[in-house]
C-alpha cells in the first residue's frame, strides 16, 4: 500500500479580476464571490500579460477588468490586455468608475464584451456572467433583416421627436408616426427607418415589443467602419414594414457616442430610407445640434403646464444664443384642449404669445388606449384606430408624406 496521501485537486481558474487594487472595488469582490466561489483569481494590471502567457490561464473563461479615473492614464495598457483577452478567446468585461465617456470608447472598440458602471448595480454582475456564456444566436435570416443593397440611394427625410420634459408624448409621436407612413398605402410604399437615440430611457423597443440588443452598442462603438451590412444588422423590423434601431441594451451615458458617431448613422439611414424618424432624449447634449441641422422636421413636445413653458423658454435662449436654427423648430402640443374647450383654447394662445412660438401641431389626449397600446406593444393604428391622437398622427403622416413626393417632383 502506498503512503502517499491523496493530493486534493484544486479547482480551475475560469475568471479573473483584473485592476489595480481589487480593494478599491469591495462590491466586485463580493459578487465575484456569490457568482464564483473559489474558482476565480486577482490580477494586478502589470502581471496579467504574463499570466495569460501561463498553462493556469488556458482555463479563463472571462476576466473582470475593473478601472477608475486614476486609471485613464494606462488606457493603452489596459487597451492591450483587452486584445491579448481576446486573442485567447477569453471574455471580458469592463467594470468602470467615473470614467470618461472618451476613455469608455476606446476600451470598448479595443472588444470589451460587457460594460457594467461601478458601484455594480444588484445582480447585474451575474447577468452579465450570463450573456457572455450564452452562446451567440444563430444570425437572422436575410428575409428577416431589411435588404439594405449598395446600389441604391435615397435622400431620406430626416423627422425628429423631442419632448422638453418627461410624459409629453416624443416616443408616442415617433413610434405611430413611422408606423402609419410604413403602412401608407400609396402607389409607392415609402420605407421608413426609426431611431431611438435615447441612450438611458429610450423606449422604442417597448412601444414594439422587440428586444434590445448588444449589436446596437457594437455599431455605435465602431461607424467609422459600418457599412450597409453592419447597420442593416443592427436593425430589427417590426411586422415587415418598420425597420428600427432600438436603444442600446444597457444604460449608457449620453456622450458616449460622438457627433461623428450620430452624422454616420443618420446619413446611413438617410440613404438607405425615405423616412428616418429620430426619438430624442429630453436633456439636449453635444450631438443635439448635429441632429438638429439634420433634421427636415423638428417637433419639440410640450404639454400645457410650466415645466414644459419654462423648458421651452430656455431651449429657445440656448439655441438663439449660439445662432442654430430655432426657427427649424415645429412645436407640438400634447394632451391639447378639445375644440370645445374654449378656456383651453385661450390658455394655448397666451402660453404661444408668452414664449413668442408658434404651436403648429396639437394633439388631443387619447386616455387610457394610449398607456395600453404602449405597455401591449402595438401602434395605435392596430390596437385603437378610432382614438383621436392616432387620427391626427395619421393626418399628420399623410401631410408629411405628400410633401416630401411634392418636392421630389419640383426637383425632378
Amino acid at each position: 500500500m502506498s503512503s502517499e496521501m491523496p493530493q486534493t485537486e484544486t479547482a480551475a481558474i475560469v475568471a479573473c479580476t483584473i485592476s489595480r487594487d481589487v480593494q478599491n472595488f469591495d462590491l466586485l469582490i463580493e459578487d465575484m464571490e456569490t457568482a464564483l466561489g473559489e474558482t476565480w483569481g486577482d490580477l494586478g494590471f502589470g502581471e496579467t500579460l504574463a499570466f495569460f502567457a501561463q498553462p493556469e490561464a488556458e482555463t479563463l473563461e472571462f476576466v473582470a477588468l475593473a478601472m477608475d479615473a486614476d486609471d485613464e492614464a494606462d488606457l493603452a495598457q489596459m487597451g492591450e490586455i483587452i486584445s491579448q483577452a481576446k486573442a485567447r478567446d477569453i471574455k471580458v468585461i469592463l467594470i468602470a468608475e467615473e470614467v470618461s465617456p472618451a476613455a469608455l470608447h476606446t476600451l470598448l472598440r479595443q472588444g470589451a464584451d460587457e460594460f457594467i458602471p461601478y458601484p455594480l448595480p444588484e445582480g447585474e454582475l451575474q447577468a452579465a456572467i450570463d450573456r457572455i456564456s450564452t452562446p451567440e444566436p444563430e444570425p437572422v435570416a436575410p428575409s428577416n433583416l431589411h435588404a439594405l443593397k449598395a446600389d441604391t440611394r435615397r435622400e431620406g427625410a430626416v423627422i425628429v421627436c423631442h419632448g422638453l420634459a418627461g410624459g409629453t408624448g416624443s416616443t408616442t409621436l415617433a413610434v405611430n408616426l413611422a408606423w402609419e407612413l410604413a403602412e401608407m398605402s400609396t402607389e409607392k410604399t415609402p420605407s421608413v427607418c426609426l431611431l431611438d437615440f435615447d441612450m438611458q430611457q429610450g423606449s422604442v423597443s417597448t412601444y414594439l415589443d422587440l428586444p434590445r440588443r448588444e449589436v446596437v452598442m457594437e455599431m455605435f462603438s465602431e461607424t467609422e467602419e459600418m457599412d450597409a451590412d453592419i447597420f442593416g444588422q443592427a436593425l430589427l423590423p417590426f411586422e415587415d414594414k418598420l425597420q428600427v434601431l432600438t436603444a442600446p441594451s444597457d444604460m449608457i451615458p449620453l456622450d458616449f457616442i460622438s457627433v461623428e458617431d450620430v452624422e454616420r448613422v443618420v446619413e446611413m439611414a438617410r440613404s438607405h430610407f425615405d423616412f428616418v424618424i429620430i426619438d430624442m432624449p429630453h436633456t439636449l447634449v453635444h450631438w443635439s445640434e448635429t441632429v438638429l441641422q439634420m433634421a427636415h422636421v423638428y417637433f419639440a413636445l410640450i404639454e400645457l403646464d410650466m415645466r414644459s413653458a419654462q423648458n421651452a423658454l430656455r431651449l429657445k435662449r440656448a439655441l438663439q444664443s449660439e445662432g442654430l436654427p430655432f426657427d427649424k423648430l415645429r412645436f407640438a402640443l400634447n394632451r391639447a384642449p378639445k375644440f370645445t374647450d374654449l378656456s383651453g383654447k385661450s390658455r394655448v394662445k397666451r402660453m404661444a404669445e408668452s414664449l413668442g412660438i408658434s404651436i403648429d401641431l396639437q394633439l388631443p389626449d387619447g386616455g387610457k388606449p394610449i398607456t395600453q397600446s404602449c405597455d401591449h406593444g402595438l401602434p395605435l393604428a392596430t390596437s385603437n384606430a378610432k382614438n383621436p391622437l392616432r387620427k391626427e398622427i395619421a393626418k399628420l403622416a399623410r401631410s408629411l408624406h405628400d410633401l416630401g413626393a411634392s418636392e421630389a417632383e419640383a426637383a425632378a
